[in-house]
């Protein structure tokens, strides 16, 4: 199972990768407000880096339930500057988290190699042409409805089959748009237009969502249905359950996990990996 961008190839690997978050917002449900001076960005970049995440996921508008939409310019205005400064000193893998290919576009010129898209290259009809050209690492997310209203009354027939499905449509549309198979990758957007239920069945289902051959990438730090299966706790109290989720995720075979906190995470992982090897050789 290849995952390749134009710049580095990101699979197969022996061990997990975790792309650390960095979110250039007043507003994420998070960390909204912490990151958003250059400054105080690249030093939470540098330090997600020095405690192991191989990809830093950069966005400039916040996705979290009932977030209103900024505009291409200030979204490029907010991320652009950080990724450049950051290639500068990395060679590691940067993602652009944004639904606009204006931005995505602009991204990638600054250093950027993944285009992380919530919408699954569906809210901006240029988006497909311009990966295709660009050469450059997808993950095409599933999400029901709009950030502003996604969580409102989401519905499925079945959760798992539509997820399923909405992913094998995506892969053959992005193949016939001229993206290549190797560079697409699959989140199930948990949290994104699902209920606790669904994203439950979605976990317990992990492995047999992505299209044949395709790795999967899962983002549950912090979200919601880990507060309320443990009594409403604040988001910034959910790492130590978003580290059991992606160590059960990684028994599954996920090898891609999209987190706030890189050091508990991938320390978590590196555990989970050597107990399903049955050996304490380091990979």
């Amino acid at each position: 199972m290849i995952w390749r961008s134009r710049l580095r190839e990101y699979a197969p690997v022996p061990h997990a990768v975790v792309m650390g978050i960095l979110n250039i917002t007043p507003d994420s449900f998070s960390d909204g407000g912490q990151h958003d001076n250059g400054e105080s960005a690249l030093r939470h970049a540098r330090q997600m880096i020095v405690e192991g995440a191989e990809i830093i996921d950069i966005g400039g508008e916040s996705t979290r339930p009932g977030a209103e939409p900024v505009s291409q310019d200030e979204e490029i205005r907010r991320v652009v500057p950080i990724i450049q400064a950051l290639r500068a000193e990395w060679d590691g893998g940067i993602s652009i988290d944004t639904t606009k290919a204006g931005v995505a576009d602009a991204a990638l010129a600054a250093g950027a190699d993944i285009v992380n898209d919530i919408s699954g290259l569906l809210a901006d009809p240029e988006m497909p042409a311009l990966c295709a050209a660009a050469g450059c690492a997808v993950v095409v997310m599933h999400m029901q409805g709009q950030p502003r209203t996604m969580q409102d009354a989401p519905e499925y027939a079945d959760v798992v089959a539509d997820v399923r499905g909405f992913f094998r449509a995506r892969f053959e549309a992005l193949l016939d748009a001229g993206v290549h198979a190797e560079a697409m990758c699959f989140d199930p957007g948990i949290g994104f237009g699902k209920t606790l239920d669904h994203n439950l069945a979605l976990l317990a289902a992990i492995d047999t969502l992505a299209p044949p051959n395709r790795p999967l990438l899962l983002g549950v730090s912090r979200k919601s249905f880990l507060g309320k299966l443990l009594g409403d706790l604040p988001p910034v109290e959910r790492d130590r359950a978003t580290a059991v989720v992606t160590c059960l995720a990684r028994a599954k075979g996920v090898m891609f996990h999209r987190v706030h906190d890189v050091g508990g995470n991938l320390g978590a992982l590196r555990v989970a990996e050597a107990i399903l090897r049955g050996s304490d050789e380091i990979s």
